[in-house]
Parts: structure tokens; C-alpha cells; sequence
């Protein structure tokens, strides 16, 4: 009895379909970028020009040593090509200067300005950045703790740091890291206004 032929299900023929049109687009684009004609790059590449215009417009399938000439004739390497294919497309969140969220910690009404970089969407909270500025010498010195650990970056001015027993003097480009639920804070403001970063990192809740 003859075995039926075997028909590429949907999900490998638009998988295929997709693969096509990036490549279509990574050669026109590359053709472009270096000022060169279907014609130029169809001759160096040894194929016809119908059919590289073909591969730029998705409209048939190229082999692999097609396309290594195509990427020597456009000047790249075979593996350039697919750089940026099925690369997830990810997220992010841009804070512009000036747009942080001003919010109010405990204890820091006075003094302190505390602008959030980022926040977080979900019920889990994994990072706070803050930038801070303190421009007053009447300020008050709260005294933090909380859980994980918290990383500064100075900015500008310069002042005495508290964690725990010791005092740190934190002048510009000075960073300084420490674990959260130990009692910190600014213990003396020297230069102002003093600015820096400050990002808390929080324990990966675990699983159960």
C-alpha cells in the first residue's frame, strides 16, 4: 500500500514563510545601506537579477549557498544574516529627564526629594531606582531597613553614609553596596546639593 506524500502542516509553512521575508528584508536593506543596484549585487553574487528580486520580496525559498554568495556580494558574513532573526521581542520602560515619579519615603518629607526611575507592573516588587537630592542642611536623617540589598551611586556633592556601625564619605563616582535590613541612612551632609542613585534589589520570592 502507497504511503500518502507528506504535506508541510501550517505553523513549519508560515515558520518558513516568515524566515523569507526577514531575509528578503536583511538583503534589501544591506543592498541599500551600501548605495548598490539589484543588478550590482546580482552579478556579484552570481544569480539573476529576477531572482534576487524574488528573494527580496518573499516570493520564493533560496539555498543556503545562494545565500552565502548573496552575503559575500553585500560584504557580511552568512551568520549576519540572521543577527536579528526570531530574536524575542522583550520590553521596556523609558523614564525621560525629568519624569520620574516623585514619591514620599518614611521619614523623608524634608530635605529629601525622591524621584522612582521604574516601576514594576504585578503583585511582585524585584527593584526600586531612585534618584535622590538633597538640598537642605535642615534635612532629616531617616533610618532605613528593609529587605534585599540596595546599591548607591553618587552624583554629586558629597556626604556621610551610615550602615550599621561604620560611616562611609561618599564623594562623586563613589558606589557603594550593602544588605537592606541593616539600619542605614545619611549621617552627614558635607557638600550640597548632594544627588545620587539609589537601586533596591528584593530576595526572588521562592516558590512553593
Amino acid at each position: 500500500m502507497d504511503t500518502p506524500p507528506e504535506h508541510p502542516d501550517q505553523e513549519t509553512t508560515e515558520a518558513a514563510g516568515a524566515l523569507e521575508r526577514y531575509l528578503g528584508n536583511a538583503i534589501r536593506e544591506l543592498r541599500q545601506r551600501h548605495g548598490l543596484t539589484i543588478a550590482e549585487v546580482a552579478d556579484r553574487a552570481g544569480i539573476s537579477r529576477g531572482m534576487l528580486s524574488k528573494i527580496e520580496n518573499a516570493q520564493t525559498a533560496t539555498s543556503l549557498d545562494s545565500l552565502h554568495r548573496l552575503a559575500q556580494a553585500l560584504g557580511v558574513s552568512l551568520s549576519a544574516l540572521f543577527r536579528n532573526y526570531d530574536v524575542p521581542e522583550g520590553s521596556a520602560q523609558l523614564v525621560k529627564k525629568g519624569e520620574g515619579m516623585e514619591v514620599v519615603r518614611r521619614g523623608t518629607r524634608r530635605g529629601h526629594t525622591y524621584h522612582l526611575l521604574a516601576h514594576e507592573q504585578g503583585p511582585t516588587k524585584l527593584f526600586e531606582p531612585f534618584l535622590i537630592t538633597i538640598d537642605s542642611k535642615d534635612a532629616t536623617f531617616p533610618v532605613f531597613e528593609h529587605p534585599g540589598t540596595e546599591f548607591l551611586y553618587m552624583l554629586e556633592g558629597s556626604m556621610e553614609y551610615r550602615h550599621g556601625q561604620h560611616t562611609y564619605l561618599l564623594t562623586p563616582g563613589d558606589a557603594l553596596t550593602f544588605r537592606g535590613e541593616v539600619p542605614h541612612g545619611p549621617e552627614k551632609l558635607i557638600e550640597l546639593p548632594i544627588r545620587f542613585l539609589a537601586t533596591i534589589v528584593y530576595p526572588t520570592p521562592v516558590e512553593t
